[in-house]
């Protein structure tokens, strides 16, 4: 799959089916994320891929807006290291994940981005070190429903120009 396609064919997927990615198509994903650019190439991240039932069925209830990854075949935990980055590992680490959420499109695999969960729920359940933050969290699996597309804004009602002034919303103007 194509790059743009990727791109444009990348859903928030949360209903999942219950089939075991393939090693090779998920060791596709993590390599993704290893080969993202990071401020100064430290590559402040670390993933922990958690596929155990009982730790999903955890995390999952650590999770305002996650209750669905129970049901994700595979939950990938993101890390990023402020001691190694303190201003941009956060920064760097969702540009890892943001490669693993394309390449996982390209393999028909489906993600969402879990930002809002109990930090110290899941440090503790998978023995996070304390100078580790969670960055975010992503369900991976097969699509048991693939979602509409949701409505974009237009280019031009979000790129600016330098030489037109802020208020200029087209090259046209």
């Amino acid at each position: 799959m194509e790059v743009m396609e990727a791109i444009r064919n990348r859903r928030s997927v949360r209903r999942y089916k219950h089939d075991l990615i393939p090693q090779e198509k998920l060791l596709n994903i993590l390599e993704a994320a290893r080969l993202a650019p990071s401020a100064n190439n430290i590559q402040p991240w670390h993933f922990i891929v958690v596929t155990n039932f009982e730790n999903r069925s955890k995390i999952s209830a650590s999770c305002t807006f996650g209750q669905f990854l129970v049901d994700s075949p595979v939950v990938i935990v993101a890390c990023g290291d402020p001691v190694a980055s303190p201003r941009y590992y956060v920064i760097d680490t969702a540009i890892a994940l943001e490669h693993m959420v394309l390449a996982a499109t390209a393999e028909g695999l489906g993600t969402c981005w879990i930002g809002s969960f109990n930090e110290e729920a899941i440090r503790k359940l998978l023995k996070i070190p304390d100078r580790l933050k969670i960055v975010a969290l992503l369900s991976l699996g097969y699509p048991l429903e693939i979602p509409s597309p949701r409505p974009k804004k237009q280019l031009n009602e979000i790129v600016h120009y330098e030489y037109y002034g802020f208020r200029a919303f087209s090259p046209s103007k």
